[in-house]
Parts: structure tokens; C-alpha cells; sequence
């Protein structure tokens, strides 16, 4: 009975979430704005990595999996709500719910269609193909590198995807877990691995 009440609160919970967002989306069908907010842009990225994913899971038989995600996409969606919409705002937000009315599509075909009318389309969302993934989107700017002082992991970096060698390398000796070690011992070689591993050796 706790499944079904959570499923009936999450129902009720999508709906009103669009309901809420009408006001400030601009109407179906309108371009693609040129120059997007970076707020605009991180929902387009968690809405088409949320596609990918849901994508692979239904394709998958992994349905729980799938679900999951788009629970997590709603929560994004709640919290946009309070961000303006412009710089492409509001059209990000109309992308958002329009691709989550079509994954909702096979596991609650009645509400995926009420949302497809509230959201503006005359036509029936059953005919509509399933949305692309943008790749670009899902590939995160930023990647996590371990830093390892001869083999031993010793602290992690934060960089931008595909930074230089001397870059990664004069970031990760100016960690203080790494200035502690090399302070001790000269550094012979140091080995990149590009957007994982910095490799410091003594």
C-alpha cells in the first residue's frame, strides 16, 4: 500500500508541478533561443542526461531504474521553478516537460497524454517519436582526477574535461597533500593519464 500511495503522491505532485510552470513557458513550437542562461543550460544537461538514462533503462527492462530518474528530474524541474526564466528559462523548462510527458509515456500513457495537451499540442503524444539525446549534453564539463603519489591515491582534483598536461600537472602539485609528500622528495616522473589519473612519481 506505501508503493501505491507514493506513485498517487508523485501523480499528483507532476501535475500540479506543470500546472505551476504554465504561465512562464513560451508557447509549443517556439525556436530554440540562441544565447541560454548557465541555468538554462544545466536543466537542458539533466534533462537530456535524465533522457539517456531513462533511454538505456527502458531499453534495458531495467524499469525501476528508468523511474528513478525521472523522479530525480522532477525534483530538478520543483527547484527551477524558483529561478527566472529568462535567458532561455522558460524554454528550457517547456523542453524539460515536454520530453518527461514522453518518457512517462509507457508506464502512465493516460497522464503522459493529459500533459502533452496541457503543455499546448493538439496533437496525440503516441504518435510523437521519441525524443534524441544531445550528447553533447550529457558529457559533463568538469571531470574528478585522482591524484596518486607512486601509485597510492593520496587526493582527487577537479578539472575542466581535456586540460593540458603542464595544467593538470602544476594543479595537482599545488594540492597540500601533494606539496606535503614532494617537500620531502624530488619528483622524477609524473604520468597523465587524461581526465582520471595524475601519477606522481618519487
Amino acid at each position: 500500500e506505501a508503493g501505491v500511495e507514493g506513485a498517487y503522491r508523485f501523480i499528483q505532485r507532476l501535475w500540479r508541478l506543470v500546472g505551476d510552470s504554465l504561465d512562464g513557458l513560451p508557447p509549443a513550437g517556439t525556436p530554440r533561443p540562441s544565447n541560454l542562461s548557465p541555468e538554462a543550460e544545466a536543466l537542458r544537461r539533466s534533462t537530456h542526461k535524465t533522457l539517456a538514462s531513462v533511454t538505456d533503462g527502458i531499453e534495458g527492462f531495467a524499469f525501476n531504474r528508468a523511474v528513478a530518474q525521472i523522479y530525480a528530474l522532477t525534483n530538478t524541474l520543483a527547484a527551477a521553478l524558483k529561478e527566472s526564466r529568462d535567458g532561455g528559462g522558460g524554454w528550457a523548462m517547456r523542453e524539460a516537460f515536454e520530453i518527461l510527458a514522453v518518457m512517462i509515456g509507457p508506464m502512465m500513457p493516460h497522464l503522459a497524454e493529459e500533459l502533452w495537451q496541457r503543455l499546448g499540442h493538439q496533437t496525440l503524444l503516441v504518435d510523437q517519436p521519441w525524443p534524441e539525446v544531445e550528447t553533447a549534453l550529457t558529457i559533463d564539463d568538469e571531470v574528478i582526477v585522482a591524484v596518486q603519489v607512486n601509485g597510492k591515491l593520496r587526493a582527487t582534483l577537479g578539472l575542466p574535461r581535456d586540460a593540458e598536461a603542464k595544467v593538470v600537472e602544476a594543479a595537482a602539485l599545488a594540492l597540500p597533500e601533494i606539496e606535503r609528500v614532494v617537500a620531502r622528495r624530488p619528483v622524477r616522473k609524473i604520468i597523465v593519464v587524461p581526465n582520471r589519473v595524475v601519477n606522481v612519481g618519487l
